[in-house]
């Protein structure tokens, strides 16, 4: 993951730690690229050391000379995040007179090396001090043939009120779409990614929103790291391919037919069979997601996120939440003619299907709802069914499982 000079903070966020060497400021504080790489041992690794460690991917690293070497640092430290991935905090990107300052390496030239590498950029940009400056442009036009991998953060949101930032947010993505030449629209978190008070809390539940969507993309990196890798060589290749049909191949030294059968074979059966494993591999390891620091906080408790709304409801309340409601629930239930106090899916199915939700969704309901799966719903298996089904009327997302807080008590088991 790269990021622009704004990173400390925000990975400090993350890791919900400092790392070794992080200066946090409210100008670009560093002109050093650091990689904050996970170890037994806290501490840095100079960039002349780390480009010679046989255990750390940088040796190539070793192309651009002293100039950038005396600029490029590992932090390393024991911290459970690192485990899954690895940070790359580029410097802080310059703007007005301090343009003309030559950094003494190419600064493009390096960023592209570690944007071919990574599975995700992240641009930061500062809310109430937008400004993209030239060297900005030429930093994202480095980037190009990545804008797949590109994310924006609109950082500091809370500091601006709510009208505001809606001009900010429109001008962000005006002046994004000038340089970023893709039919798509980048993808923009907006929010206050530090652990300070907001300044203006109006906007709470959008940030907290977008706090989640920004978390579930990282968390999904190592999971499919391998697929993107090799989607990396098929599009290299296929950009050498299109390098290719501008030259004039009766100048180039002629290829033995056995080379380009072994090429042909590769690209058409080797490559699908890797693919196949790729797959396996991932429908193997669906629980591997980043883990540790702020992540945790996003999974357990009532401020996690997906906690203290829609499905969340109630989940630190003695009673079950979907009680207050089963009354009226109840009263549809005794509508649709249940047997031996259960209805069927048929006549469950004309009920649900009054909220106008999709099929796909009203799907996940029943499996959710239908916890003795046997193809019925009694009266609180209904009433749970009816809830999911307001929670997602209302905006909410579903839960992939049941949360221990709405299994209906008859359902539960007894401590044993």
């Amino acid at each position: 993951m790269a990021c622009n000079g704004a990173l400390p903070r925000l990975c400090k966020y993350l890791l919900e730690q400092d790392f070794p060497g992080m200066r946090i400021g409210p100008e670009p504080t560093t002109d050093s690229f650091t990689a904050v790489m996970h170890g037994d041992q806290e501490g840095l690794i100079p960039g002349n050391a780390l480009v010679v460690d046989p255990r750390k991917p940088f040796r190539k690293l070793n192309n651009f000379g002293n100039a950038f070497l005396n600029r490029l640092v590992c932090a390393q430290l024991p911290n459970s995040v690192l485990e899954s991935i690895s940070v790359i905090d580029t410097p802080g990107i310059l703007s007005g007179e301090k343009q003309r300052i030559s950094r003494g390496y190419d600064f493009a030239a390096v960023l592209e090396w570690f944007a071919e590498r990574v599975d995700r950029i992240i641009l930061l940009f500062d809310a109430h001090k937008l400004d993209i400056s030239d060297e900005f442009s030429e930093v994202i036009r480095a980037l190009k043939n990545h804008e797949d991998k590109m994310r924006v953060v609109l950082n500091k949101a809370d500091q601006i009120q709510t009208q505001q930032l809606m001009r900010v947010y429109g001008a962000l993505m005006w002046s994004l779409g000038k340089i970023i030449n893709t039919p798509e629209v980048v993808r923009v978190y907006t929010g206050s990614f530090w652990s300070h008070p907001l300044c203006v809390p109006d906007n709470r539940k959008l940030f907290e929103a977008e706090e989640q969507d920004l978390f579930k993309d990282i968390q999904s990196l190592p999971r499919y790291a391998a697929l993107r890798k090799l989607n990396d060589l098929i599009k290299r290749a296929r950009l050498a391919k299109e390098q290719l049909q501008g030259h004039d191949l009766t100048k180039f030294p002629s290829l033995k037919a056995k080379l380009i059968d072994m090429v042909d074979d590769m690209l058409s059966n080797d490559i699908a069979q890797l693919m196949a494993l790729v797959r396996q591999e991932e429908s193997q390891q669906q629980s591997e997601v980043v883990r540790g620091g702020a992540f945790d906080g996003t999974v357990n408790g009532p401020f996690g996120h997906g906690y203290g709304e829609g499905a969340g409801e109630g989940i630190d309340e003695p009673e079950w939440v979907v009680a207050r409601d089963k009354p009226l629930y109840d009263e549809i239930f005794y509508t649709l003619c249940p047997i031996n106090g259960k209805v069927t899916g048929a006549n469950a199915k004309k009920e649900m299907i009054k909220s106008k939700l999709p099929n796909i969704v009203l799907g996940k309901i029943w499996r959710l709802a239908d916890i003795d799966r046997d193809g019925m719903l009694d009266d609180e298996e209904f009433a749970l069914a009816n809830h999911l089904i307001k929670v997602k009327l209302e905006g909410h997302e579903l839960p992939d499982t049941l949360p221990p807080h709405l299994i209906p008590p008859s359902k539960k088991k007894a401590p044993e």
